[in-house]
């Protein structure tokens, strides 16, 4: 079971700059741009197995130290790109220790089989009656 995003805070960093594309003068001059970094090998919340499945399924946004990194800077608020980045880290580990439900093979049922090979006999008998008619 995962912890809550807010059971993460005092093993996250944050830091800000300047955030690129649109915004107007409010660009230059305020660090609006978040950049969560969370160490994953020195976590305290997750168990050693979570952090062998984190460091294998998100190895591409991983840096060269460990560090997940995470950046948000979709809005002008320095506090909404905070929130933002929150919920995509939050996002980016429940999504990698999601663990999918194993697949029971089942097989069709009598009454399925029997139907199914009825409609293709069908569907021959309407085919074959459309071949030509001899006089």
């Amino acid at each position: 079971m995962l912890p809550a995003a807010a059971d993460f805070l005092p093993e996250l960093q944050f830091q800000t700059s300047r955030s690129s594309g649109p915004g107007g003068q409010n660009v230059n001059k305020v660090e609006s741009r978040v950049e969560l970094r969370f160490r994953l090998l020195e976590s305290q919340l997750l168990t050693d197995e979570q952090k062998q499945t984190l460091q294998q399924k998100l190895a591409s946004k991983l840096t060269s130290e460990g560090e997940l990194l995470v950046v948000a800077q979709e809005d002008r608020s320095q506090l909404r790109n905070k929130e933002t980045a929150l919920q995509k880290f939050h996002e980016l580990l429940t999504k990698a220790l999601h663990k999918p439900k194993a697949r029971k093979a089942t097989k069709p049922s009598k009454g399925a089989v029997r139907q199914r090979l009825e409609s293709k006999k069908k569907h021959g008998d309407k085919k074959s009656n459309r071949g030509r008619v001899d006089f």
